[in-house]
Order: C-alpha cells, then sequence, then structure tokens
C-alpha cells in the first residue's frame, strides 16, 4: 500500500485509545474555562446511560471489535461518579471493544471527591492509573483557584491511593500563578517530592478570556506573574525533577522510568483515538471528530440519533476530512512535543512514504539556526526541540500550520 490511502489504511490497524469526557463539577475553579458544568449533578445518571449507548454504537459500528490498549476518564471530575457507574461505562466498552490485557485504565480524579473506599471499589473495577488535580500544596494559590480541596485533603488522597494498591499516579500542578513566588512554588514541589508520584504533569497558567480570573486580572484585584518569573518556576521545577529522577518526555510531562502515560503518548505520536461524550474529540488517520458540547445537547443527540459510519457518532457536532498536507504538519507539531522521542525522518517516511527534509526542509532548517530544534544523530536521526526551544514551543509549532 503507497500513499495517502495506504497510509490511512495501515495506521486504522493500530491499537486505539478511548478518551471519556465527564462535564461534571461540584465547582467551578477560577481560571478554568474547560466543558465543564457545576451543579448539574442529577443529570449523571442520565448521561452515564448516553455514554453507555454512545460506546455501544461505536462498538457495532466498528464491526470487528477494535483493539483498546488505553482508557482515560477526563473532566470535569470524573470521581463524582458512583462505582456502579463506572461499572457500567467499562462493561459497555468490553462490550464493544476488544481492550487489551495490561490496558492503561486512567481516572483524573480531585482530592475532596474521593476517600479509600471509593479508591478500593476503583482499584477493584480495572483502574490501575490516578491523576490527581493537585495544582498547588499552597493553602492560598489553592483558594485563589477555588479547588475545593486543601494541601492535607490531597496528600490524604494520594496515602490512600497508595494504602489500596495504586502504583501509578499522577499529580497536576500549575505554575505562573498570581501572587505566586519562587519561594510557594519551591514548596510545593518539595512536597511533590516527598510523596513521589510516578508521573507529573506541570502546567503553566494561562488566563483565559470569560473566566473569573480574568475578570480579577482586568479589574486590578490580582497581578498576573510576569512571563520571566513563570519561565523561571518550569527550568526549577525541571532542574529538580532530574535530580530526583524522573525524564522529562513531554513538554509539561515528567516520569519515573518506563511510567510514561501511554494514553497522552497516543496523542502526540498522532495515533487514533476515539472521544465519548459532551467535547469529547476523536482521530483516525485522516480525520477529526467533535462532539456538541453540552449535557443536554448530548443526551438529546444520542437518544434521537441512529446508527453512524465508524468512526463517527450522532454525539458528533463536526467532522473533519484532514488533507495529506494538513496530516503532516499536524504529525510534526504534536510530535514535537515529545521532548526526548522528537520526531525519526524513518517514522515519517514509513508514515507519509516522503522524506521529512523534503516536505519541511526550510523549516527545519530555520528552526535549527535559531536553536530551537536540534538533530540527534542515531540508529534512527531524530529531530527534536532544544531545552531553549521547549520555552518557546509555539514559535516551533507554528511553522508546519
Amino acid at each position: 500500500m503507497q500513499g495517502w490511502v495506504g497510509y490511512v489504511m495501515l495506521h486504522c490497524m493500530e491499537a486505539y485509545s478511548l478518551y471519556l469526557h465527564i462535564p461534571f463539577c461540584q465547582k467551578r475553579c477560577s481560571y478554568c474555562d474547560f466543558n465543564t458544568f457545576a451543579g448539574m449533578q442529577h443529570l449523571i445518571p442520565g448521561y452515564v446511560a448516553a455514554l453507555q449507548e454512545e460506546i455501544r454504537r461505536m462498538g457495532e459500528a466498528a464491526g470487528e471489535p477494535k483493539p483498546v490498549h488505553t482508557i482515560f476518564f477526563g473532566g470535569g471530575t470524573p470521581s463524582l461518579l458512583s462505582a456502579d457507574q463506572f461499572k457500567g461505562i467499562l462493561t459497555a466498552i468490553q462490550a464493544g471493544f476488544a481492550v487489551l490485557e495490561g490496558a492503561e485504565i486512567t481516572l483524573e480524579a480531585n482530592p475532596g471527591t474521593v476517600n479509600q473506599q471509593s479508591l478500593s471499589e476503583l482499584a477493584g473495577l480495572g483502574f490501575n492509573r490516578i491523576s490527581f488535580g493537585v495544582q498547588s500544596f499552597q493553602t492560598g494559590e489553592l483558594r485563589l483557584m477555588g479547588r475545593i480541596h486543601s494541601a492535607k485533603d490531597a496528600l490524604q488522597s494520594v496515602e490512600w491511593a497508595r494504602e489500596v494498591g495504586f502504583d501509578n499516579l499522577n499529580l497536576d500542578l500549575i505554575f505562573g500563578l498570581p501572587g505566586q513566588t519562587m519561594e510557594s512554588w519551591e514548596g510545593t514541589l518539595g512536597r511533590l517530592l516527598e510523596v513521589r508520584p510516578e508521573h507529573v504533569s506541570l502546567y503553566a497558567l494561562t488566563v483565559e478570556e470569560g473566566t473569573a480570573l480574568s475578570e480579577w486580572v482586568e479589574g486590578g484585584l490580582v497581578q498576573a506573574v510576569d512571563d520571566d518569573l513563570a519561565a523561571d518556576m518550569y527550568e526549577t521545577a525541571g532542574a529538580q525533577l532530574e535530580r530526583a529522577g524522573y525524564q522529562q518526555y513531554e513538554i509539561s510531562n515528567w516520569a519515573l522510568p518506563g511510567r510514561e502515560c501511554r494514553h497522552n503518548l497516543q496523542y502526540w505520536r498522532m495515533q487514533p483515538y476515539l472521544g465519548l461524550g459532551a467535547a469529547a474529540h476523536g482521530y483516525v488517520p485522516g480525520r477529526r471528530m467533535a462532539n456538541v458540547g453540552t449535557i443536554g445537547g448530548f443526551i438529546q443527540r444520542i437518544q434521537q440519533g441512529g446508527q453512524e459510519e465508524f468512526p463517527f457518532s450522532p454525539a458528533n457536532e463536526s467532522r473533519t476530512m484532514l488533507s495529506a498536507a494538513e496530516e503532516r504538519g499536524e504529525f510534526m507539531m504534536v510530535g514535537l512535543r515529545l521532548t526526548q522521542e522528537g520526531i525519526s525522518e524513518a517514522e515519517f517516511k514509513r508514515r507519509f512514504g516522503l522524506k521529512l527534509m523534503d516536505v519541511f526542509g526550510n523549516q527545519l532548517v530555520k528552526l535549527v539556526d535559531r536553536k530551537l530544534l536540534e538533530w540527534i544523530p542515531g540508529e534512527q536521526k531524530r529531530i527534536r526541540l532544544t531545552k531553549y526551544g521547549r520555552l518557546l514551543g509555539n514559535q516551533v509549532f507554528v511553522e508546519f500550520v
């Protein structure tokens, strides 16, 4: 098989990942512009039923069950669902897809919404990875963000997870907060390293328009951290994590050896994944899909829609057919986020049947000259971000749009 059609057919035979969006929250955080809804928990039963039906139809449309090697429940606050509701969803997945032995099954959870019993029930259902949205170990910073948990809650949640057998934990932290100092950031990093999760995700705060935090900044109630300090926080975190044995494998992600998030690697390697639930996005070679964002809209579309051709869903609000050129550009943008792996010339040729330098030679030469990218020789010649380039990733990615 050659060319674009061959590429699409080849990569549709790969193992899939499933992302399931749970858009419910107890309270909306001040910085959040995600597709989440507070105070709507009464809709959870109907939403779960619609989600199970979407899974059933997707599996049925695929014909022969697609192999699945990662499942990720994101939100929102997925930990608001009960064990029985998760059991129903996982049963639907098992019925519609071929879940591979040893599949990574992740749940995003907010400290303050779990206890030892609920975590034990999750482990019993087959969840083997928990991602805690800690964000900070500083009381004032948690209050500013509108988080419902305390630093003590976060530490307790980690302890409970360990006690019931979870040996693969991720902790999310946010830096560049209004009022945050290097001292407070180092205090948070110190707490993080004390509990030693297998995986760490660090995100620079973006003040998004329409959020409560943006109104506070615009009104002068709080002052955003300057970019230079945020960059220093990022570099400080990277150095401390490296000394503690973590490896940075993506711009915002560090892991102990062998504990990289397999689900997120699926995105960055541009391998196929299906998005299920309100506002979920999916991708298979040549196609992107996005579901309607509202809870009510999602339920209605599933109830009223008919069977769709795989990989489409009646909940889809948009379906985009990607050209070969668009596919190559997106492959570069997501692949260059992988700070160690980057993109190999051999993999690019295997996927697209073209030489990397023939397609993007001008951009790569320019970015190498600017010290944003570097070539790594070896059995497979690779190009990746430099350490300097990690701070200016958007200046790199825009070259491939």
